[in-house]
């Protein structure tokens, strides 16, 4: 099937479900460490609470992609994912700032990865299910512009909460959580819902060329057997561009845990000199939460200028100077003692964050066949969990051990990851390339991953 080239406002309506998603996936990066510290997690222990994130993403999202890849019906492949994950990812938000104890905190966060997961996998299909080849890397920069939207937004209300609308820093629940992070979760619970659900409502997919084909083949490879073969078949056929990509996904990745999991609480501790049940960690944790809103305002700006740099720069060579960025910005934070100068490496690491989300998947799809794409785009997952699930398990030892608690120490070890990810980038083939008019893409993985 030869696609129609979209307009701007139509891959708009596509991608604005990731506004809701990035929403809720914004609050849990900047508030639940110190949700756990407030139930009363030490900080070698933060690391395995955060399991829940990686764990899920590994199983739920290459499951979703096979799913969804073998699914039509009146609400078309990819949506009714999107609807069933928003349903409950709504319900965790709202339930999550009445945790009373850390193992309710950590079942929640549970369920709210596996449903934001659900949810989200089936939308980096859904780009490369309606794109033609030459608009994917322009429609993937979308979805980064509205990542960087919600989270700027959500990394920054219970401050905004606090500071704008008077809502008490010493304002708690029994279990010590501030009322500005409970309303938060609440307002992220309702934008999640109908972001999405203006995506489910404003665009179409397209159906399988040929229907009865497709429900035959589906038929005929119906059951977990054949479910098991084909995957561990598509597995050991993967693209080689993809392989390449695994490397620089897994440095990446350990990267950004790394800053995700301690940047918050060592603000708190470094720069507030706050404990956990004070105010001074409120306001700590609140401001951490504000230079993680400069950093995903920076990517929603850089956004704009990833759609543009696209049509002139490799995205391999756009990826490895944004990595760069990140990674010098990261490891500069514990020389900066001004709460304002630390916006300054959040610059550095918005600009790599609008590329993480972006460029990969932009060289990822040109070299995947499409009858394969949500689950391929579901195992690309493995390489951003695993290296989370390393870092989960050893991350707090060596924190505890090594840096004696030292929570910013980890954040200079993720800025180090982001550069070593950033040269290993120039190791990435290119999975398109021109044909001779240069008009269009051949795809030179594709027949293998078949």
């Amino acid at each position: 099937m030869t696609k129609p080239r979209l307009s701007f406002w139509q891959i708009w309506n596509m991608s604005f479900g990731f506004l809701g998603i990035q929403f809720g996936w914004g609050l849990q990066m900047a508030n639940m460490s110190s949700i756990y510290e407030e139930l009363g997690a030490n900080a070698d222990k933060i690391p395995l609470l955060w399991l829940a994130a990686p764990i899920t993403g590994l199983i739920v999202q290459p499951i979703i992609g096979h799913m969804s890849d073998r699914t039509w019906c009146r609400l078309g492949r990819r949506r009714p994912y999107f609807l069933t994950g928003t349903i409950f990812a709504t319900l965790a938000l709202i339930a999550m700032p009445h945790s009373t104890a850390l193992w309710m905190a950590a079942c929640l966060l549970w369920v709210l990865d596996a449903s934001v997961n659900i949810s989200m996998e089936p939308f980096r299909a859904f780009v490369a299910d309606k794109l033609p080849d030459e608009q994917r890397t322009a429609g993937f920069a979308v979805q980064s512009l509205f990542i960087g939207l919600g989270a700027v937004v959500a990394s920054a209300l219970p401050f905004i909460l606090t500071n704008v609308f008077g809502i008490k820093a010493d304002d708690t629940s029994a279990s010590g959580i501030p009322l500005a992070v409970r309303v938060s979760f609440y307002i992220g619970a309702a934008v999640y819902f109908i972001a999405v659900l203006y995506t489910i409502v404003t665009t179409k997919e397209y159906p399988p060329d040929d229907l009865e084909a497709f429900e035959r083949e589906k038929k005929e490879s119906a059951g977990i057997g054949n479910a098991a073969k084909e995957i561990f078949h598509s597995l050991v056929n993967m693209p080689h561009t993809m392989r390449r990509l695994a490397l620089v996904q897994f440095f990446t990745w350990i990267g950004l845990f790394c800053m995700w999991i301690y940047f918050a609480v060592a603000v708190a501790h470094n720069d507030f000199h706050g404990e956990p049940g004070t105010p001074a960690f409120t306001k700590g944790t609140e401001w951490g939460g504000v230079c993680f809103s400069i950093y995903n305002a920076v990517t929603f700006i850089f956004s704009f200028v990833l759609i543009a740099v696209s049509r002139k720069l490799r995205a391999k060579t756009i990826h490895t100077l944004c990595l760069v960025a990140g990674g010098i910005g990261l490891c500069l934070v514990p020389l900066i003692s001004d709460k304002y100068l630390l916006f300054l490496p959040m610059v550095g690491v918005g600009i790599a964050w609008a590329s993480i989300v972006s460029m990969p998947y932009a060289m990822l799809s040109g070299c995947l066949p499409q009858e394969k794409m949500g689950f391929y785009m579901g195992v690309f997952n493995f390489f951003i969990v695993i290296p989370q699930i390393i870092t989960a398990l050893f991350l707090g030892a060596v924190v505890s051990h090594v840096f004696n608690d030292n929570r910013m120490a980890a954040v200079v070890v993720g800025g180090v990851c982001l550069l070593i990810a950033s040269g290993l980038t120039q190791l990435v083939r290119d999975g398109r390339r021109k044909t001779e008019d240069g008009k269009g893409f051949q795809r030179k993985d594709a027949e293998t991953a078949k």
